[in-house]
């Protein structure tokens, strides 16, 4: 179902789309992609949106933390907002500190799609699509990207991401979706349980960029190779930790990257019993516990968004790819086809 859902500061119309699917209950907006709300039952089969998000989308334009966007055109962080490519120096806006974030200050998590609403056999779903012109947030070549965000019959979110380009460019997109499996707005999720196949992540410099290392993560906050709470190590004094104010670091995937998506992590709300898994094909996982959610954003149920309050796992290749030669790369050039999957299943 199609709906007006407001309208921007500009005037620009923007609608919102719901589907539902294997009891799953998905409402998207053109405006970024944004994931506004995604519904879920618990064992006892009553439901809950287990994604934070607005009622309004005038907080989506002037207040938003990447609440559900579609992140591009490079999700994650490239250092002094600059980087090589064939030898061609390409400067980027700055927004997060001295560093690029998520696109820059108008990445696609703020631009207006096209929506194409489909059925395929017992699926349902939606096929965004926008034509970024060369140049955009400073990055190079005409990208045209196409987004599929799918509901199979058995409850699972599908996402596949397709770009091309006519130029050489960089891309990382990925979602940013805030999970809080008891509900949004219901408090902290540091009791959840979190597994993730990971044997090493990146360590960042107080600016949150990777230093290049990729340390083992025996012995550290960041060890979730077999299931413990979100919270649990929190608290530890890790030099780490102190940058992010908790996680936010790229775990750097056991699989590394694939042509089919394949099993990532676990998060499990033990209460409710909700339980989700990712399978993707890309090669790192950005792990973040909410921990810059301050308690001055409120969610349609009318309750604060406190740190903590959530955790995303934005399936990417690493932070600051561009400037570092010896991570998985991130160049897409002209005939070529960006191509990566996620795949959201549920249970309870």
């Amino acid at each position: 179902m199609k709906e007006l859902f407001g309208e921007l500061a500009d005037g620009t119309k923007v609608h919102r789309w719901s589907l539902e699917n294997g009891g799953t209950r998905l409402k998207v907006l053109g405006y970024g992609g944004i994931v506004q709300s995604l519904e879920l039952p618990d064992r006892h089969g009553r439901y809950a949106d287990v994604s934070l998000g607005f009622d309004t989308l005038g907080a989506y334009e002037t207040s938003s933390p990447y609440f559900g966007a579609l992140i591009g055109r490079y999700g994650n962080r490239i250092a002094g907002g600059r980087f090589t490519l064939d030898g061609e120096d390409h400067r980027l806006p700055v927004n997060d500190g001295g560093h690029h974030l998520h696109g820059g200050p108008a990445g696609f998590d703020r631009r207006v799609w096209d929506v194409e609403e489909f059925t395929a056999g017992s699926d349902v779903g939606l096929v965004l699509r926008r034509t970024s012109p060369d140049g955009e947030m400073g990055y190079p070549g005409t990208l045209t990207t196409e987004v599929t965000y799918t509901l199979t019959a058995e409850g699972d979110w599908r996402v596949d991401y397709e770009a091309t380009t006519d130029r050489a460019t960089v891309v990382n997109l990925t979602s940013h979706v805030y999970w809080n499996l008891a509900g949004e707005g219901t408090g902290s999720v540091h009791g959840h349980e979190l597994t993730i196949a990971a044997s090493r992540y990146t360590p960042v410099d107080a600016g949150l960029v990777p230093t290049g290392e990729l340390a083992g993560v025996a012995g550290t906050p960041f060890d979730f190779r077999t299931p413990k709470t979100v919270g649990a190590d929190l608290g530890q004094p890790d030099p780490q930790l102190l940058h992010a104010r908790g996680i936010d670091h790229n775990m750097v995937l056991d699989k590394g990257p694939t042509e089919r998506p394949e099993h990532i992590a676990t998060l499990r709300e033990p209460v409710s019993g909700r339980t989700l898994r990712i399978a993707t094909t890309e090669p790192g996982v950005q792990l973040y516990t909410g921990n810059f959610l301050d308690g001055t954003l409120t969610g349609p149920g009318g309750r604060a968004y406190g740190q903590g309050d959530a955790v995303c796992l934005e399936t990417q290749h690493f932070p600051d790819s561009p400037n570092r030669p010896e991570f998985p790369t991130t160049v897409l050039r002209p005939g070529g086809t960006y191509r990566s999957t996620t795949v959201h299943s549920f249970d309870k």
